[in-house]
């Protein structure tokens, strides 16, 4: 069984987010949110809650059936939501842009062991 999350527009860049990600693809659960609380990027804290959410997801989904210990993270990808646009004033009436750049992350995890050990 399947469980998915996703978290749009996250306030923070898709680089620094995806260096967090591939911490924990392909871990265990539980072993993905001990490395994210000891983890000091920023990144850490709102994917290990996207991990929490997926679990309780997995949890309302199957009516309370599935096995927590046995879940892994399966996939985890970070793609690039929109980018904000703001301007900085320069010397002799210039300006200049800041990009602010956002994220959306998702995740799925699984209980299928099977599978992921075959490849």
């Amino acid at each position: 069984m399947e469980s998915t999350a996703h978290l749009w527009h996250l306030s923070m860049a898709p680089r620094k987010v995806s260096d967090v990600a591939a911490l924990v693809r392909g871990k265990s659960v539980e072993a993905a949110i001990n490395i994210l609380s000891f983890t000091p990027r920023a990144a850490a804290r709102p994917v290990k809650k996207l991990i929490q959410s997926a679990m309780a997801n997995a949890t309302d989904k199957s009516k309370g059936s599935v096995d927590i210990d046995r879940l892994i993270v399966k996939t985890i990808s970070v793609d690039q939501g929109p980018t904000a646009r703001r301007f900085m004033p320069r010397a002799m009436g210039r300006a200049s842009r800041i990009n602010k750049k956002t994220s959306h992350v998702h995740v799925v995890l699984t209980d299928d062991t099977k599978k992921n050990k075959k490849k």
